[in-house]
């Protein structure tokens, strides 16, 4: 029985170990799969029903003078990425404890005028009058503060994958470039409206609903800058 206990329990702090172990070696990662509702809502149904045959304006896939505006699946949106992050936060702990601890034995009398029971009492006073006195204090005072201050502004051209059918568009975008062996991926993806599309084809990364956006360097550098795993096993599972 005690073999069975203790192979649970060792099974058990395995488990914890393994998964406190691999709990941080994972790097972060985006998924651009569109959301639930970008798949539930059906595709808008395009409907060219043309009442004149014969005019050469505004009719086709191109006419003469249509907005130059993205509209149909494939057609390319430009996205300008203009994200700026600040933030700021102080804080401060200060923890005092003392405790006071005192424990007296009782002590004997005699009242009466027998000396030999007065004697034996006092010889049990001595046994049992015993006191315990203890202190503890304790103190604990922290403090940090943490401010950030990130912008990130580029332009990349996203298509659009889906015009769904209360009109608005997912889009998605890849950009990679390869400079000197190292390797910058831009990627987006996100719900736009079609009204938010300005005259020269450009939207704000801000006017992107569940906008999701990837910078990532891939090379030498990024390689240089980052911790070994034998580094994150280490730092994942030591306690202290």
């Amino acid at each position: 029985m005690i073999k069975l206990i203790l192979i649970f329990f060792m099974s058990f702090y395995a488990i914890l170990f393994l998964s406190g172990c691999t709990a941080n070696l994972t790097e972060p990662e985006i998924n651009f799969e569109p959301p639930a509702y970008v798949e539930q809502m059906p595709s808008k149904e395009d409907k060219q029903d043309y009442t004149s045959i014969g005019s050469i304006f505004g009719q086709g896939d191109n006419p003469l003078f249509s907005d130059h505006k993205a509209m149909h699946v494939n057609d390319i949106v430009r996205v300008v990425i203009s994200e700026n992050a600040q933030s700021s936060s102080t804080a401060a702990k200060d923890l005092s404890e003392a405790d006071t601890s005192a424990l007296g034995g009782g002590t004997f009398a005699a009242t009466g005028g027998n000396p030999a029971v007065s004697s034996y009492a006092n010889k049990l006073n001595g046994l049992s009058n015993i006191g315990f006195t203890g202190t503890s204090t304790s103190t604990y005072q922290g403090a940090g503060s943490a401010t950030k201050d990130a912008s990130f502004t580029t332009t990349v051209s996203a298509r659009i994958v889906k015009v769904m059918q209360n009109g608005n568009y997912f889009i998605s975008g890849k950009r990679e470039i390869l400079v000197d062996e190292q390797k910058q991926i831009i990627q987006i993806s996100g719900v736009i409206r079609p009204y938010d599309i300005d005259q020269y084809n450009k939207i704000d990364s801000a006017q992107m609903s569940e906008a999701k956006i990837l910078y990532q360097t891939q090379g030498d550098v990024d390689r240089a800058t980052k911790q070994g795993w034998g580094t994150k096993i280490i730092q994942a599972a030591w306690p202290f």
